[in-house]
């Protein structure tokens, strides 16, 4: 048996021969064999060359085992990345479903927006035909507001005459005619406080206007009534620097008569009736004991005395010559005459044929007419006695003041 002798080339290259058929990858690789190559003869190993071989031998190992670890990183990596681009793939998917419901969202606003702006404009097409119609009936209501209004304007203007009225510093005509301005004060029915007050008031109202043109009284019908208030309009006639002139177109007795009698001027129609009688308070005695009925009986002959004795003056007769007549006319002292008559004793001054009245220039029957409306709240109103007999009422006068009226059917009375 032939033995191999192992020298130090010999050893290296066995350990190369031993390297090379290590495995790699954890495969073991074929070793090729030199071609014709001679047997090497080995000495036996040392224990420096056993070590050797053994770190080589862990050395490799270790290698095959990073080599492990860093395949194992690799996949990993590889597995992170697939994961990350699956992601990606899931984030690229939901941004497209949420870009997709984007869409249909923005698609479905877009819808209800043109929806909506059609709803306006149909609406406003509406509201426009509307406002169109809404203008038609407006021209139209202005237009027959303007016709009424119009109609109206001429109805009021109807109510207007076009004359104006006439003011005369000798206001009776040659053939006549009696022309009364509107400086017109109406007197009638009885004579009160009330009465005086819108008889006076009006006298300083047209004196402080013109103290020039005459102021007319106009006496369609009045009875008398209380002293004091027919002395208050004598004192404000006489006070007032305008002319005054007094009118009886129907009936004028005791106050009423004196005023007209009394008057700077006074006309009257041929047969209105001025009634002059003897002052008397006899009907007020009944719920008066003597000593006030003696009271009152001299203050009604203090008040005759003032109202008479003027009258008798222009008359041209005494107090008791005046009184005297009246009994010798009538049995029961009420004188009465005719204008025509009357102006023979001086109760008037003239007789007129006609009244041309042409300050009347609004219609009576209109709301206009606030002067007769005035008028009319002075007079008193009918009523029925507790006898059952139409009467009406007079006001309280004041204590010493009497009624100066005609009353011989006790018309009049007192509560």
């Amino acid at each position: 048996m032939n033995k191999r002798i192992l020298t130090p080339y010999t050893a290296a290259t066995l350990a190369v021969l031993t390297f090379c058929s290590l495995p790699v990858n954890g495969q073991a690789e074929k070793v090729v064999p030199m071609p014709d190559a001679k047997p090497v003869i080995t000495a036996p190993e040392t224990e420096l060359e056993t070590l050797s071989k053994a770190n080589s031998l862990r050395e490799e190992r270790l290698k095959a085992e990073l080599a492990e670890t860093r395949a194992k990183i690799e996949r990993l990596k590889l597995e992170n990345e697939l994961l990350t681009e699956q992601q990606a793939l899931e984030d690229t998917k939901r941004e497209a479903a949420k870009k997709a419901e984007d869409v249909v969202a923005e698609e479905a606003k877009a819808k209800i927006d043109r929806e909506a702006a059609i709803a306006k404009s149909q609406a406003a097409l509406a509201a426009s035909k509307l406002s169109l119609e809404k203008n038609k009936w407006e021209e139209q209501t202005a237009m027959y507001a303007a016709e009424i209004e119009a109609l109206e304007a001429a109805k009021l203007r109807d109510n207007y005459a076009d004359a104006k009225p006439v003011y005369l510093a000798k206001p009776l005509k040659d053939d006549g005619t009696l022309v009364i301005s509107d400086r017109r004060i109406a007197l009638n029915g009885a004579i009160y406080s009330e009465t005086a007050d819108y008889i006076t008031e009006r006298i300083h109202y047209y004196n402080n206007k013109n103290k020039e043109q005459p102021i007319f009284i106009v006496i369609d019908d009045s009875p008398g009534g209380s002293v004091m208030a027919g002395y208050r309009i004598l004192k404000a006639m006489e006070g007032s620097d305008a002319p005054i002139h007094v009118v009886v177109k129907s009936f004028a007795a005791s106050m009423a008569a004196s005023i007209t009698t009394l008057a700077e001027e006074s006309y009257a129609y041929p047969n209105a009736i001025i009634l002059h009688h003897q002052l008397s308070s006899s009907f007020f005695f009944t719920t008066m004991n003597l000593t006030q009925q003696k009271e009152s009986y001299e203050d009604s002959k203090k008040w005759w005395d003032k109202l008479a004795a003027p009258i008798a003056k222009k008359m041209g007769v005494t107090n008791e010559e005046f009184i005297k007549q009246m009994y010798e006319h009538n049995s029961d002292g009420d004188w009465v005459e005719f204008a025509t008559d009357a102006k023979k004793l001086k109760w008037v001054n003239h007789i007129v044929s006609r009244i041309q009245e042409t300050g009347q220039l609004v219609n009576p029957d209109s709301i206009e007419a606030d002067d007769e409306d005035k008028e009319d709240s002075l007079k008193l109103k009918e009523t029925t006695g507790k006898d059952g007999k139409p009467c009406m009422y007079l006001p309280r006068i004041n204590p010493h003041d009497v009624y100066f009226l005609y009353n011989p059917d006790g018309y009049y009375r007192m509560r």
